[in-house]
């Protein structure tokens, strides 16, 4: 009888362990789904940018909102399960900011937006790209964060993009100087975000620079301690 019942626990102790694996491979399996959802939206750029060019304003417009639901869907999935991992973190924010770049090309190129709003925004990205890269080599590691203007920025630079595309689909089509006014919004929000990271920059350049400077002058002011207190101990013996 003792026998049975330690085979029995044996097996219960085994089949606990083949479910906590399975569980385990099931959560890593499905845990790479919001990943397969940015890749999937990064490849979406392909024929939305082919349908733009050939004026296929519909189809483009479809696969706009489908990308647009797929960047809110594998946010929340990665959020709500824990599912955030170093790919998706850079992954997700490129396949936005390549699909509103080839969008917003696109329609400049089809002439439903100006090349100042294109020239604007590639010049405001370069310059937060190329400061945040010199920063990191010159300066020091920076976690850049985007800001309240710049979350404004992209907001209406998406907003701009699908009010174009409904109105040449013909879905729901926008005055053009609802568009224009629009249009004028983001580049005034593009300089102001560009500007305000840059000033970001600087303040927090100086605060590196002043914590070094306080740092120096504290190993200094140690240094020229020490030999008073040996003086000290010496006339004392």
């Amino acid at each position: 009888m003792g026998v049975t019942v330690l085979a029995g626990e044996t097996n219960t102790r085994t089949d606990n362990k083949g479910l906590n694996k399975g569980n385990t491979i099931k959560n890593m399996s499905l845990s790479i789904l919001p990943n397969i959802i940015t890749i999937t939206r990064i490849i979406l750029i392909i024929p939305f940018a082919y349908y733009v060019m050939v004026e296929q304003y519909q189809l483009a417009l479809v696969i706009f909102l489908i990308a647009g639901l797929s960047d809110g869907l594998d946010g929340l999935l990665a959020k709500r399960f824990r599912w955030q991992s170093r790919f998706g973190s850079i992954t997700d924010p490129l396949a936005d900011k390549l699909l509103l770049l080839v969008a917003l090309l696109l329609l400049v190129v089809k002439g439903h937006i100006s090349w100042t709003l294109f020239w604007v925004s590639t010049a405001r990205d370069i310059v937060i790209v190329g400061g945040a890269t010199s920063y990191h080599y010159f300066v020091g590691p920076y976690e850049m964060r985007p800001s309240m203007i710049s979350k404004w920025n992209t907001a209406l630079l998406i907003l701009l993009v699908l009010l174009v595309l409904l109105t040449v689909a013909d879905w729901y089509p926008v005055s053009k100087s609802i568009l224009q006014g629009l249009e004028i919004t983001v580049i005034l929000t593009c300089v102001i975000s560009g500007l305000h990271y840059i000033w970001l920059g600087i303040v927090n350049y100086k605060a590196v620079k002043n914590k070094k400077q306080t740092s120096v002058a504290s190993i200094d002011d140690k240094t020229n301690e020490q030999p008073t207190i040996n003086r000290t101990d010496s006339s004392q013996q």
